[in-house]
C-alpha cells in the first residue's frame, strides 16, 4: 500500500512547473487580449481591427450640392431644384424571389419580366439604377420593402415655373442635373455646386445606422437673375402663340429690348416646349430663334437707307425723290411698288415703303456708305450675350458694287441678321444714336456703349417712323392708344430650293415707344404666314402693339395727353427702366 502511494507522488518542482503554468495562461490571454485593444502597434493590434470594421462598415458618401436659382430680373423663379431619391440595386446581393422581385417591379410601375431581364444583364456588376427622380414618399415606400441589394442617393431635380414660356431662353438640364440647352448650358458652370462628403455608419445589410462625421460641406451654386421681365414675357409669349395659331405661320419671334439699357425685357418663340416634360420633344421647338435664326430684314433696314442718306448731306426728311411711272429698272431686275406715288420726299419713303424711293436714294449714295451704317448697328458682329449658338449674321463686302446689289442691299435683302441684332440696330434709334451692348442677365455690360450715330440723324429718323403708324402709314395696326409709337413695317419672301418662293413670306416688324423718348424697343418675326394676310403691317404689327400697350402699362409709362389738338407727354413720366 505504501509502495502504491510512492508511486502516485509527483515531486514538488513537477507540481510548481505545472502551477505556474496555469497561472501563466490568464496573464498570457490578458496580454494578447491587451495588444488587440490597446496596443496599436501589436501585430494586428487594436487599429488594424478597428480598420477592418470600419472597412466593412464605414462608408464616405457624397451630399448633392444645390444648383443656383435661375430668377427673371425681379427674383421670380424661372428654374428651381427639387429635392428627389434616386433608387439603386447592387445585382449580386438581390437574393429576392419571385414575390420580391413582384413588388419591386410594381412599386416601380414597369413590367416584371422587363426588371428580371435588366436584372440578369447586370448580374456580374455591383450598380444599376432602378429609378431617377423619385419623389421621397414614393421612395420610402419602395424601401420599406426591405429588399436586398436596394439602396437610395438623395439627389435633386430642376423644375421650370414658367414652362413653355421661357424654355428656348432658360434651356433646361439632364437627368445629371447638368445644363443642356439656354442659359443653363451657357451659366453650367456659375449655377453647378460643388457636391459634399460624409461618413456613414452603416450594418452589414448595407442600412445607414448613423452619420459620423462630415467630411466636406456642399457649396450651392450662384443664382442668375436674368434680364427679362416675367410678366412682359408672358405678353409677348401669349400674342406670339395666339399670332401664330391665327395666320397657320411655321414660327414666330419677338424681342423686348429696354431702350435706356440695352437689356432684354422679352424675348419668346413659337413653337415651344414643356422643359418639366420632355417625353415628347420636338428639336425644332428647342431652338432659341431670336438670337439663332437668320432671315433677310427687307424693309427693316430702310430707315438705315435713310440714315446713310441724311448722313451725306445730300439729303433731308423732305428732300424730293421723283418715284414715277411706279418702277424702275436696275441692270436686269425691276422694282415696282403697289402704286405710282409719284413725288415723295425722305419721310413718305418709309411711310409708304417705297422701293422706287429707296433705290434711288441708295444709288445716289456711296456704295460703301449703306453698308457701314449696317456694321455700325450691329450687323454682321455677334451681340455678345454669351448665349449658345448665338449667330453674328452675314454683312457681306462687295469688290465691286453692282447697282442691283447696291438696290438690293439698300432695303434689306443680300445680307441676314437675327431678331436680337435687328432688335439692337432699332436701339440705336431709340437711343440717340449711341449702340448699347445687349444684355440677357440683370445689370450686366458686355462692353462699353459708343456712338455711332449722329444724334440728330436718329431723331430725325425716329421722326420720319411715326408717321408709318398714322393713317396712310403700312403699320396702322401697330399704333398704341396714348402713345406715339415709331416702327417699320417688312415682308420679305422666303428662301425655297428653286430661289425665293413667290407666295411665301415673313412678316415683320421692328419698332419703339414713346417715339419722342423711346423706353421700349420691340421686334417681332412672323414665318410662312399662310392666311389671306401675309404683310408685316398685317400680321406682325399687331402683335407690337398688343405686347407694347401691355409692357407700357406694367411698366408704368405714363401715355400722352392732348393739349389744345397737340400730343404732349403728361408731367412726370416715367424714364421706362425696367428696374
Amino acid at each position: 500500500m505504501s509502495a502504491r502511494k510512492a508511486k502516485l507522488t509527483i515531486s514538488r518542482w513537477r507540481f510548481a512547473v505545472l502551477l505556474a503554468g496555469l497561472l501563466l495562461l490568464p496573464l498570457v490571454a490578458v496580454w494578447h487580449i491587451a495588444g488587440l485593444q490597446v496596443m496599436p502597434d501589436a501585430n494586428r493590434g487594436y487599429e488594424f481591427l478597428q480598420d477592418q470594421a470600419a472597412a466593412r462598415t464605414v462608408r464616405t458618401t457624397s451630399i448633392p450640392a444645390y444648383r443656383g436659382v435661375i430668377t427673371d430680373r425681379h427674383g421670380t423663379p424661372l428654374a428651381v431644384s427639387t429635392p428627389v431619391v434616386s433608387l439603386y440595386i447592387n445585382p449580386q446581393e438581390f437574393r429576392g424571389d419571385h414575390s420580391g422581385l413582384q413588388q419591386l417591379a410594381n412599386g416601380l410601375d414597369i413590367p416584371t419580366a422587363q426588371l428580371k431581364q435588366k436584372l440578369e444583364r447586370y448580374s456580374g456588376k455591383e450598380f444599376m439604377y432602378l429609378a431617377r427622380h423619385l419623389a421621397p414618399d414614393q421612395a420610402e415606400q419602395l424601401l420599406a420593402l426591405k429588399i436586398p441589394g436596394v439602396y437610395a442617393r438623395n439627389e435633386y431635380k430642376r423644375f421650370y415655373p414658367a414652362g413653355e414660356v421661357t424654355a428656348q431662353l432658360v434651356g433646361f438640364t439632364n437627368i445629371d442635373d447638368q445644363g443642356q440647352e439656354g442659359m443653363e448650358l451657357a451659366f453650367n458652370d456659375r449655377l453647378t455646386g460643388v457636391p459634399g462628403a460624409k461618413k456613414i455608419l452603416k450594418d452589414l445589410k448595407g442600412r445607414v445606422i448613423k452619420d459620423l462625421s462630415l467630411v466636406r460641406a456642399e457649396k450651392p451654386g450662384q443664382d442668375l437673375a436674368l434680364s427679362i421681365d416675367l410678366r412682359l414675357q408672358y405678353a409677348a409669349y401669349r400674342e406670339l402663340k395666339a399670332a401664330v395659331a391665327r395666320h397657320g405661320a411655321s414660327s414666330g419671334t419677338m424681342v423686348v429690348l429696354d431702350a435706356k439699357t440695352g437689356e432684354v425685357l422679352a424675348m419668346a418663340n413659337q413653337p415651344s416646349f414643356n422643359p418639366n416634360d420632355r417625353s415628347n420633344l420636338d428639336t425644332d421647338a428647342m431652338r432659341n430663334r431670336a438670337v439663332i435664326d437668320l432671315l433677310e430684314p427687307g424693309s427693316l433696314v430702310k430707315p438705315l437707307t435713310i440714315a446713310a442718306a441724311l448722313e451725306s448731306g445730300k439729303f433731308d426728311p423732305h428732300t424730293p425723290v421723283d418715284t414715277s411711272p411706279g418702277w424702275l429698272r436696275v441692270g436686269r431686275k425691276t422694282f415696282v411698288d403697289p402704286v405710282n406715288y409719284g413725288l415723295i420726299d425722305l419721310t413718305s419713303i418709309l411711310t409708304k415703303s417705297s422701293q422706287v424711293g429707296t433705290t434711288k436714294v441708295a444709288l445716289a449714295l456711296e456704295p460703301d456708305h449703306v453698308r457701314d451704317v449696317f456694321q455700325r448697328v450691329g450687323f454682321g458682329d455677334s451681340p455678345g450675350t454669351g448665349f449658345p449658338g448665338e449667330s453674328p449674321g452675314s454683312l457681306p463686302q462687295y469688290r465691286d458694287w453692282k447697282p442691283v446689289a447696291r438696290a438690293n442691299f439698300a432695303f434689306g435683302y443680300g445680307l441676314s441678321a437675327t431678331a436680337l441684332q435687328l432688335a439692337q440696330a432699332y436701339s440705336v434709334l431709340a437711343s440717340d444714336g449711341i449702340r448699347k451692348p445687349v444684355s440677357l442677365l440683370r445689370g450686366y455690360r458686355p462692353y462699353p456703349e459708343e456712338r455711332v450715330m449722329d444724334k440728330g440723324v436718329a431723331r430725325q429718323i425716329r421722326g420720319m417712323l411715326k408717321t408709318v403708324t398714322h393713317q396712310g402709314g403700312t403699320g396702322t395696326r401697330a399704333a398704341v392708344a396714348g402713345y406715339e409709337v415709331a416702327g417699320k413695317t417688312g415682308t420679305v419672301h422666303l428662301v425655297g430650293a428653286g430661289g425665293y418662293e413667290e407666295h411665301r413670306y415673313r412678316a415683320l416688324f421692328a419698332g419703339m415707344a414713346p417715339a419722342d423718348d423711346p423706353s421700349l424697343v420691340a421686334v417681332v418675326v412672323i414665318s410662312d404666314p399662310r392666311g389671306k394676310e401675309y404683310f408685316g403691317g398685317q400680321v406682325a404689327g399687331p402683335i407690337f402693339g398688343n405686347v407694347m400697350a401691355d409692357a407700357l402699362r406694367i411698366l408704368k409709362i405714363a401715355p400722352y395727353q392732348f393739349v389744345e389738338g397737340e400730343m404732349v407727354a403728361r408731367p412726370g413720366n416715367d424714364d421706362g427702366r425696367a428696374g
